[in-house]
């Protein structure tokens, strides 16, 4: 799954779990059922498991390009500096 791919399954999951919630909820207002409500969104949770877990292939729309090794040991590799990152830490007396 690419990047793009990863932004529209989490589009996806949020839109599908709230109209499953809206749904469940005017549903179990209705038949005055909280067990129905909550067949309904559990019902709705599955669904967008099911669409959005599998790495479905129109999920790699936008392949990454990867270097291949020899072209990859061309190019240096960063190096990490030792005191960038790390902060002091200051106790109160």
């Amino acid at each position: 799954m690419d990047w793009q791919g990863q932004k529209v399954v989490e589009q996806l999951m949020q839109i599908l779990l709230v109209i499953s919630g809206v749904v469940a909820v005017v549903a179990g207002y209705a038949t005055e059922s909280f067990r129905t409500m909550m067949l309904i969104y559990a019902g709705g949770v599955v669904l967008a498991t099911l669409i959005t877990v599998p790495d479905w292939p129109f999920y790699n729309h936008h392949p990454l390009k990867w270097l291949d090794p020899s072209e990859a040991e061309k190019h240096p590799k960063p190096q990490v500096v030792a005191g960038a990152g790390s902060k002091k830490k200051f106790s109160k007396k």
